[in-house]
Parts: structure tokens; sequence; C-alpha cells
């Protein structure tokens, strides 16, 4: 096909005179484009024989290719010495401080919850949950709560509201994590070893009360578990908590419906110019409830009574880092503004994440 030596010539010499990349992309349009010389030039195969038309399609596919190359090449080249201008004309110094960036901290619930998972999960309790609204019977009848009980009624517990004609059992914000001790047992059986986590909800608020909080409630069932075993799994979590050798625990009878015998639990502790000293001074503080699990319960969550028997245990997981902290205000835990949480020191996670354990 005549010509092409030209038109190779011609598009080549005008690449790399280019001066930027307007110019190339008029190049490649004048020659490979739709309208382009050699875009036309290829139409015109259709009108040759067999012969001519394989000798000159192949010529001007070389061309095309080598235009094509030509321009790659050359775009490559005015990308480089724009970049080198750039670097001639810009410059870092290095030696400036970098942008600070905005830092978060560790709530205090989140690092006590981590901090009491993980003591516990050293002696071989698991991690259950449950659900936050929670039926009447698993929040009060399976734990052997009478009708008649405080705890039943409106000024003391958030019940969900009901149509008219909606006939389902009565569900409540769930007021303690009891009821996650029924779902474990209903679910695992025994032996079972748990821990249970979570918010709880109750018509309270004060300087050391809230209507949501969070609690840590603790179930072992076997066969011989008595309360030396809790006492001594107390004395152990308190002394790893609270950081302390020394530890007493004074154990005072109480009553919760759903355990037989019940017991209080109280640290010794001091007071000295406002720092919560455990372990020594003539103070007693009460920081939790316990006590036998009581028969009605265990059969509410399919276990024999005859056959197994355990201990319970309950905390607030917001009076506890109150305590170990000394923070003076639970109010403090829900504003917004962050100073605080510095001044006591959350800023990082430094107790290890407890992952796994039981599940519903």
């Amino acid at each position: 096909m005549d010509g092409l030596d030209a038109l190779k010539g011609k598009y080549l010499e005008g690449i790399s005179g280019a001066g930027d990349e307007a110019a190339l992309e008029e190049l490649r349009v004048a020659a490979l484009g739709k309208k382009g010389e050699i875009s036309l030039k290829m139409r015109e195969l259709g009108q040759m024989d067999p012969a001519q038309r394989q000798e000159a399609g192949q010529a001007l596919n070389r061309l095309k290719d080598e235009i094509d190359a030509a321009l790659k090449a050359k775009k490559s080249a005015l990308a480089d010495a724009a970049l080198d201008e750039r670097l001639k004309s810009e410059w870092l110094d290095v030696t400036l401080p970098g942008r600070p960036r905005r830092q978060g901290t560790i709530h205090p619930v989140s690092q006590v919850t981590e901090e009491i998972t993980a003591i516990f999960a050293d002696m071989g309790f698991a991690v259950a949950e449950g659900p936050q609204i929670e039926s009447d019977w698993y929040n009060f009848d399976a734990l052997n709560i009478a009708p008649e009980h405080p705890a039943r009624q409106e000024h003391d517990t958030f019940f969900m509201h009901r149509a008219t004609g909606d006939n389902r059992p009565p569900h409540v914000l769930r007021t303690h994590t009891s009821p996650v001790q029924i779902r474990a047992m209903q679910t695992h059986g025994a032996p079972i070893r748990v821990i249970a986590p979570g918010r709880v909800y109750r018509m309270d608020m004060d300087q050391t009360h809230a209507p949501m909080f969070h609690q840590i409630e603790g179930l072992a069932i076997d066969r011989d578990i008595s309360m030396a075993n809790l006492k001594w799994v107390l004395e152990e979590f308190c002394r790893a908590f609270f950081e302390v050798d020394d530890v007493e625990l004074r154990f005072r009878a109480s009553h919760f419906p759903f355990t037989e015998p019940s017991a209080e639990v109280d640290i010794r502790c001091s007071w000295d110019k406002g720092q919560l000293k455990i372990g020594e001074g003539d103070g007693w503080m009460e920081i939790l409830g316990s006590g036998m699990v009581h028969p009605h319960v265990l059969r509410a969550g399919g276990v024999d009574p005859d056959e197994w028997q355990g201990f319970a245990f309950g905390m607030g997981i917001d009076r506890l880092a109150m305590l170990k902290y000394g923070i003076p205000d639970l109010r403090a835990f829900f504003e917004s503004d962050l100073r605080w949480l510095r001044h006591y020191g959350f800023t990082s996670l430094d107790m290890p994440t407890v992952a796994g354990g039981l599940s519903r």
C-alpha cells in the first residue's frame, strides 16, 4: 500500500516533538481515531483482492502497532518529566512534627468487663449471653421470685408495652443477668461453669444508681460444690481484680429468692484521704451477693437438684470500676466529655480480650 512509510515518518516525528499530553492526544486521534488516517486506510482493505488485502493488512497493523507504542512511550516520558519538574519546585520538611490524630479512650465499663472476664476465664468460667428483653418467666418465675415481690412492680421494673388484646406473656427489660443462667442450664445442662456479663435495667437514678447499668453474674454447678468453693472463687477474684495479696471477705446471712442459703459479701477496707484501700483497715464494704442455687431454680433450668448443686453470685461492673479506679459518681460514665476518662487513665486496654466461650 502506497504512502505508509511517509505516514509513519509523519506521525513518529509528530509524537517525538509533542510538548504535552494534549498535543499527544491530537496526534492519536489524527492517526488512530475513528476518522484518522490509518483508520481510513484500514477501510480500503475491503476493496482489494485477497492477496493484496493480506499484504496490505499486515503492513497497516504493523504501522498501527508502532504508532500506538510510540504514543505510550511518549506519554510515559511526559509524565516522568512533569514529576521531575514538580519535585524541583516542591519540598517537604521532614523535621516538622506530624499532624495530631484524635485519640479515643477505653471506657471504664468496657475495660473492667474485660478485666473481670479474663480473671474468671483463668478459673475455668466461660461467657454466656442472653437477650436484654426477657419474658416475665425467665426474669422472675424461673428464678423463684414470687408474684408479690417488689421487683415485679412497675415502679421497679421496665415492662414492655402491650396493645389491647395482646395475650402474649409479659416481657421486661431484664433486671439482672440471672436469666442467662437459666438459659445456659437449659442449653448445656450440668456440670456447668459460666459468667454472664451484660446490661440490665431498673427504675433508679442517683449518684450511685442508674436506670441502665452493667452486671456480671456467675454460676457453677457440679455434684459436690459447696459454699467453701464459692468463698475460694470470690477471694481469688478479689485478689486479682484489686491487685492485692491480702483479701478478707465477710459473708453475712441474707435472703435472695434464687439462692438458699444466701449471703451478702463484704470486703475489708479503709479510706485514706478519699482513696479506697482494699485488704487493710477496720472498715467493711459490701461488694456483691451470693449463695447456693435454690432447688427451684435448678429445676427451672432442667437440672435435677437431687443430683446436682451449685453456687451463684452477682456484682455490678460499674460499681467495681468506681471502687478500683476511684471514680466518685456513677453518672460520670454517661458524660460525653472525655477529659475525665483521661484523668483516670483510660487511654488503652491493657487486659487481654477473652473471646469465645458459651453462647446462647
